[in-house]
């Protein structure tokens, strides 16, 4: 079964999005990055939270608008939510209890990636002990505010080891295990 990867963009005062779920500042990061680039042929499927789904997209008025990585990926996506639409999405599947969405998400996602998206979905993996590696790529910008990239208010340390870490001319993007 899949493993679970949340991949991130990052601001480096570690918010991944602006207040109210911005993510108009990601719009001039978004150039090639080799190590996303390798990534997106090993998801196999997306576990997303509702507010990632429903919110704002980095890649608003651009090509690859409302498609995971700006349109270089498609597949299965599982987006966790109390509230499901009540008209179908085409590709989505909207689960409303987390150990479900995990598990289909990893069923769909087979020997590949279940690449997280959202904070608060990578929150509850992290708090269930179901999340196996984070990938950050850290932007050279400061926020200031926002949604941070983990909020666990009284949460115990998660410890994580270093798989790589890559550099200019890219945004660096460090990749991590979590240690068990």
């Amino acid at each position: 079964m899949g493993k679970l990867l949340y991949s991130v963009a990052m601001s480096l005062d570690g918010f991944i999005a602006g207040p109210g779920g911005d993510m108009s500042w990601l719009a001039e990061h978004l150039a090639p990055n080799p190590v996303i680039d390798e990534l997106i042929g090993e998801v196999g499927a997306l576990l997303v939270g509702n507010r990632t789904f429903r919110g704002s997209d980095p890649y608003e008025g651009m090509e690859g608008e409302g498609e995971a990585f700006g349109g270089g990926w498609s597949g299965p996506e599982f987006v966790l939510t109390h509230n499901p639409p009540a008209t179908p999405v085409p590709g989505v599947t909207f689960v409303t209890g987390f150990d479900e969405a995990v598990a289909l998400a990893r069923e769909a996602a087979r020997d590949k990636y279940v690449n997280v998206l959202g904070a608060d979905i990578a929150r509850q993996c992290v708090e269930a002990d179901v999340l196996d590696e984070v990938l950050v790529s850290v932007a050279p910008v400061m926020l200031g505010d926002g949604v941070r990239l983990f909020d666990r208010q009284g949460g115990a340390p998660v410890p994580l080891e270093r798989l790589s870490q890559s550099e200019m001319p890219h945004p660096t993007t460090i990749w991590l295990r979590v240690v068990r």
